[in-house]
Order: C-alpha cells, then structure tokens, then sequence
C-alpha cells in the first residue's frame, strides 16, 4: 500500500492573482488536478492535499473526487512544517508515503511508478527523485555512491568549486517509508534565515536513502509565474501533439494547433492549422477538422469536414459538412450525410440524415426529419420572451427564404412553406403553406424625390399612334 501527499498549500505570489497557484489552468485542466491523476498511477490506498491559502477553492475544485483528503497547514512554515501536519491523518499507518508537489504538473507516471518501484525493491528509508542538469546553477546538488545510495546533500552556496562539478539536483519529490518519517518529522529544526522546516533535513536524517534520476528533465519543471505556466503549457502540447502523430494523425501545422489531453482521436484523421480541439471530444477516422475550427466536448463522425467553425457539447454524425462559420451548441445532433452551411447557428436540435440547412439560419429548440431543407435566411422563434418553445418539421419537408417558424409548431411531412412566409400554425402532411400578406402592384406611382409624397404620374396629352 502507499499513500500520496500533495502540498497545495502556497498562494503563489508570483503569479499575481487571487486564484491559488495551484488552481491555475493547463490545458484544460488544474496544476492540481493534474498532479492528482499522476498520482493515481500508483494506485494509492490513499490521496491527500494539504492546502492553505485558497483552501475553500481548492476544496470545491476537487469535490467531485471523493476519495481525497483535505489537511490544513494555517501556516506556511516550510515543506517539512507541511508534512508535519499529516501525522494526525496517518496514525497508524504502516507504509509508504508519496510526496509530491501541487506546481509541478508535468510529472509522467511511469517517473512516478520507477521511483516507488526502486524503494520498494531496495527496501528504503526514502527514495528521492533527482535530475542531471546541464546548467545546475542554483540548485543544491545531491551525492551519491556507486550504488545511487545518497552520500550528502550540499545547498549551491555551500558547495566547493569542485562539489559545483555535479550536475544531480534534488526534483522535490520524495517516497517515504512513513514509519521511519513520522519519527523524525518532529526533530525539524527551524535555524535558517527563512526559519522554515524544510523536509530536506528529515531526508538526511533518515538511512538509506537512493536517488532516481528522471529520464526528462522538463517533467520536475515548477510553475511559479505566468511566464513558467505558458513553458509548461508548450511542452505538454508538444507532447500530446507528438503522441497523436504517431498514432497515425495529420497534423498540419502543428504549433498552431491545440489539443487537450481528454480529446480522442481516430487513425487518418486530419487537423488544419488554427484548430482547438477541448474537452472529452472524439473525432473519428477519416474526418478532417479546420483550419480555424473549435471542437469542445463533441463528437464528430467518420469522414466528416469541420471548416471554420465552432461546435460545443454536440454530436455530427459521419459524412456531414459543417461550415464555414457554422455554430453548433447546447447539444446539437446532426444526422449522417447533412449539410449546414454558412452562417448557420443551431441550438438544441437534432437533425435527421440528409438534412441541410445551407445558410444564413437559425435553428434552435427543434427537431427536423430526414432529408429536410432548411432554405436560406429560415428562423425558428422559439422564445416568446418567458419560455423556450420547440419546432418539429417532419421529412422531406422544405422551407422557403426568409421563413419564420413561430413555435410551438409542427410541420407535417412533405410540407413546403413558401418564400418569406410567418408560419404561427402546425401544418399536416402534404400541403403547401403560404403564410404572407399577398403582393399589391399600383401601376402609375412614382415617389416625389423632392418631398417624399407619392403621387400619380401624370396622364400623357399625347395620342397614341395610328
């Protein structure tokens, strides 16, 4: 068994915000909730996250997992004062103890998984994650034996010209064997210029200790600004982007385009440049996406274009052409083989197969047969200023430009509502509806230009011609 410990107890000052660093978003998700679903990895009996600025935040943000525990650390006196505040939580517990950090989101699984799987094996005290770097100026370095069994730990400005040679770090995250923590925890001692309980010290003072060194360097990035949060958010896209490539997706562009790690993607599926694709969105084999398109949390069918436009919680079934410019949201589900065009918004409304509404329309609150057509500039009026209302148009049937669909209505089947007509009547099947007021030809009128009254033309005093 082992347990997880995040510390999210920082405001983050640096970040210049009211929201807890911690809460800040990348790509799509929390700081937070990302390290919570690197942490599952290791499938703990146990997930904890010790907050303190921002508490009530975090604790709504995370409400919806039930299985982790909140612990309070009122003041922020150092990582070694955080840990200290899990005693309480964990009496009696008997084994190991995952701490990580609620800033550090890029953090893969398998790193976590390698470093509990080396404590496990070589029965540690504590195991600390470390990394080579190239430029390890600023950072304390970390000693260690032939056997990666760790020798000294020495701060930057403590380090002699040769020490300064080493180029391993300490990363700031730990495992523990807990029983062995919890009695040195309370020996901390507080005499540094920060007076801060810093868990380094309980890390020395426990034995053995291994280091692991992480393969990527980039995953033990800390977010401390805006400026790190972007860095971060480029270097996860990168690696999305480079897992989708090789599962067999075009990519065109790809620094311009953005994709959340909770999207799906299908082989031969192919994304234009200035594409966003959010959320639990799935597109299907075939399909090509963009340019300039945004997918949220929709599904999209096989071999079906998106060109230009944005769709939102909705469904499009497979050989359908969206766009350009096309709006689709608040769960819309558009049947196989249809067409919506230009300028088209729909809203709330399901769509049979074969359907088009090619442009300049507004669909909201219906629901429309197979093989309907929609023609250009056609609305439904589905509020009347207190309730939503909703328009049923059964097959076959078509509208007219410039129609206006008062609902509640239904059309039949095979009904054809004539060129501007204002329909506030259902319709039965097989029937042609005009619903306008009928056209008044005065011949011999002309507008005075120079008063704006209308007037006779005048009668001609000349004959006709033999």
């Amino acid at each position: 068994m082992v347990a997880v410990a995040i510390l999210a107890a920082g405001r983050g000052t640096r970040m210049k915000s009211q929201l807890p660093k911690v809460l800040h978003s990348l790509s799509g998700r929390s700081l937070l909730e990302r390290v919570l679903n690197c942490a599952a990895s290791v499938q703990p009996s146990r997930r904890l996250v010790i907050v303190g600025f921002g508490a009530d935040q975090v604790s709504q943000s995370i409400a919806h997992l039930a299985d982790v525990e909140l612990v309070e650390q009122r003041e922020q006196l150092g990582t070694g004062h955080a840990v200290q505040q899990l005693m309480p939580h964990l009496q009696g517990f008997e084994d190991d103890l995952i701490v990580l950090n609620g800033d550090v989101p890029l953090l893969r699984p398998k790193t976590l998984q390698a470093l509990l799987e080396t404590h496990k094996t070589n029965g540690n005290a504590a195991t600390i994650l470390t990394a080579q770097l190239d430029d390890p100026k600023g950072y304390g370095r970390v000693f260690c034996d032939s056997a990666n069994r760790v020798t000294q730990m020495v701060e930057d400005k403590d380090c002699s010209p040769e020490q300064k040679q080493n180029r391993r770090i300490n990363a700031g995250i730990y495992c523990f064997n807990w029983a062995k923590l919890a009695q040195v925890l309370p020996t901390l001692q507080n005499n540094n210029n920060q007076q801060e309980y810093y868990l380094t010290d309980a890390v020395t003072a426990l034995s053995p200790v291994m280091a692991v060194d992480v393969e990527d360097c980039q995953e033990i990035l800390g977010i401390n600004d805006r400026q790190q949060l972007a860095d971060a958010d480029r270097i996860l896209q990168t690696r999305i982007k480079q897992d989708w490539m090789k599962a067999g997706v075009t990519l065109v562009d790809p620094d311009s385009i953005r994709i959340e790690d909770e999207v799906r993607l299908e082989p031969d599926v192919i994304i234009e440049p200035q594409t966003h694709l959010r959320g639990k969105t799935l597109i299907r084999s075939g399909s090509r996406i963009g340019p300039g398109s945004l997918i949220e949390n929709s599904e999209i069918g096989e071999n079906t274009i998106v060109l230009f436009s944005v769709i939102s919680d909705s469904v499009v079934q497979a050989t359908s052409r969206i766009g350009p410019y096309s709006h689709l949201r608040g769960h819309v589900d558009v049947g196989q083989g249809c067409r919506i065009g230009n300028f088209v918004e729909l809203k709330n409304a399901r769509l049979g197969d074969r359907t088009n509404v090619a442009h300049l329309s507004y669909i909201g609150d219906a629901t429309l047969g197979n093989r309907v057509n929609i023609g250009a500039g056609t609305i439904t009026a589905n509020y009347d200023g207190v309730q939503k209302h909703r328009t049923e148009i059964g097959d076959r049937s078509k509208t007219g430009s410039n129609s206006v669909l008062v609902a509640p209505l239904k059309l039949g089947a095979d009904v054809t509502v004539a060129a501007g007509s204002v329909v506030t009547d259902s319709v039965p099947d097989d029937c042609l509806v005009v619903a306008r007021a009928r056209q008044v030809v005065k011949p011999g009128w002309r507008l005075n230009r120079s008063n704006g009254v209308s007037e006779p033309l005048p009668k001609s005093n000349s004959s006709p011609e033999a």
